[in-house]
């Protein structure tokens, strides 16, 4: 991929929020469709216009730290979505890293359309280098995924991630 294909830049709330919210909204759609039925009408019945308030007043406080939420924007010669975004990466803010003592990667989406294209491989490179110059109690970057998503496991497998522990959950 060249750079007249893609620009990888920092998320600016003003120009970029409702592109970050329509990449985050399908982000969250394919989650829930990955788990059955019940799994995607939970996922779909969560993004309501209150989520989607307390989510993107969420971003906005992580980047007034720092720049750590990264956007695709499609160059000419790329052919991007109407709203502007092709992908994004969520990084979370320094303050946050005795979460996992480590960097975080919160999430990272591309459109179905652009994968293959090396779009997540330039969003990742942005993501490590700026997790890089974050003041880090272990210099790692962590992440977690759907043991079951073989794409998105064999990305971070190519991208140097190892196995490092497994998250479970429970309901509340």
């Amino acid at each position: 991929m060249t750079d007249t294909e893609t620009d990888v830049r920092a998320y600016d709330p003003d120009r970029d929020r409702e592109g970050l919210w329509a990449l985050k909204r399908a982000f969250e759609l394919e989650l829930g469709a990955g788990g059955g039925e019940e799994k995607a009408a939970t996922y779909e019945g969560k993004l309501d216009p209150t989520y989607r308030e307390r989510y993107l007043s969420w971003v906005d406080r992580c980047v007034a730290d720092e720049a750590c939420v990264f956007v695709a924007e499609p160059g000419d010669a790329a052919g991007g979505a109407a709203d502007g975004l092709d992908g994004y990466l969520f990084l979370l803010p320094e303050r946050l890293a005795f979460v996992w003592d480590a960097a975080v990667l919160n999430e990272v989406y591309v459109r179905p359309e652009r994968r293959g294209t090396g779009l997540a491989d330039a969003l990742m490179e942005r993501a490590v280098a700026h997790a890089r110059g974050q003041d880090l109690p272990l210099d790692r970057l962590v992440l977690d995924v759907d043991r079951e998503n073989e794409r998105a496991r064999s990305f971070y497998d190519r991208h140097g991630f190892t196995h490092w522990g497994e998250m479970v959950a429970r309901d509340l």
